[in-house]
């Protein structure tokens, strides 16, 4: 095989395999490549993944080790990318009911969903992520993204149990925005005594929904690695019960009237 082949398939292979340790070995068997040659293939990757700000890749010595990828975005990569995705909600056809926005679009396509996964699993890469959970429905191919660069399982709470899923834990809660109790379920199944769990959500005001999920984390003894939100918006008339956060995006100022919307980095790059 030429090195050119060889390159593209280790390439290949690291991507769809992120945070998994690769042993050396692996690699020489699979493309029947001296234990050398593929070190020195391994260096060219690693250059690449980091002069596009892409990613790295870690090597971990001992006769267990190996190499592993590690996803990231470049800090210029992603205030790009955050100013974008902000000069697209900032457009007034978004306005919804409520000083809401329309993210539907965004959340349906399948390259800003990535990229936005890339990010937060940019910024939590650090916390030992075991699941991250978040709420149906809206948040769910946002936590598969972040989840697909962690290389970990998504876990979803739901607002009325599923025969399908067995017994299951549930709370009470109170809403943000309505100010009204609601339930919340969890498949006991779902998670393990002392999970380190990233908390994904795509808006948030107050953080009624995002204390509930806390709550109910509390039941399962786990712990709470994170909270990551796309966007977060300001409330006067509601106090943030939420405060331990991270968001992509801040919706500082909603004019209904004038349709005119503001939207800026969020507390991810404030840091």
């Amino acid at each position: 095989m030429k090195r050119s082949e060889r390159l593209v398939g280790m390439t290949y292979y690291l991507l769809e395999h992120p945070q998994q340790l690769v042993s050396l070995p692996f690699f020489t068997e699979a493309y029947d490549a001296a234990k050398s040659s593929v070190s020195e293939d391994l260096g060219i990757i690693n250059q690449m993944f980091q002069k596009q700000g892409i990613g790295e890749l870690q090597t971990v010595a001992g006769a267990a080790g190996g190499v592993k990828f590690i996803p990231f975005n470049s800090k210029e990569n992603s205030e790009s990318f955050a100013d974008l995705l902000a000069k697209q909600l900032e457009d007034p056809e978004r306005l919804l009911p409520g000083g809401y926005l329309f993210m539907s679009d965004l959340l349906g396509d399948p390259e800003t969903i990535r990229n936005i996964g890339r990010l937060f699993a940019t910024h939590f890469s650090s916390e030992n992520v075991d699941v991250i959970m978040t709420v149906a429905t809206k948040g769910i191919p946002l936590a598969y993204a972040v989840a697909s660069f962690l290389n970990v399982p998504v876990v979803i709470v739901r607002r009325d149990p599923k025969v399908t899923e067995g017994s299951t834990v549930s709370i009470n809660y109170v809403s943000g925005s309505s100010r009204k109790i609601q339930t919340m379920v969890l498949p006991k199944r779902s998670l393990q005594k002392g999970s380190n769990v990233l908390i994904i959500d795509d808006f948030m005001k107050a953080g009624g929904t995002i204390d509930g999920m806390k709550s109910l984390l509390a039941e399962f003894e786990a712990n709470v690695a994170g909270i990551g939100v796309l966007a977060e918006a300001e409330d006067e008339d509601e106090e943030r019960v939420v405060q331990d956060y991270v968001s992509l995006l801040q919706i500082n100022n909603v004019d209904i009237k004038e349709k005119k919307i503001e939207v800026h980095r969020g507390t991810m790059f404030q840091s």
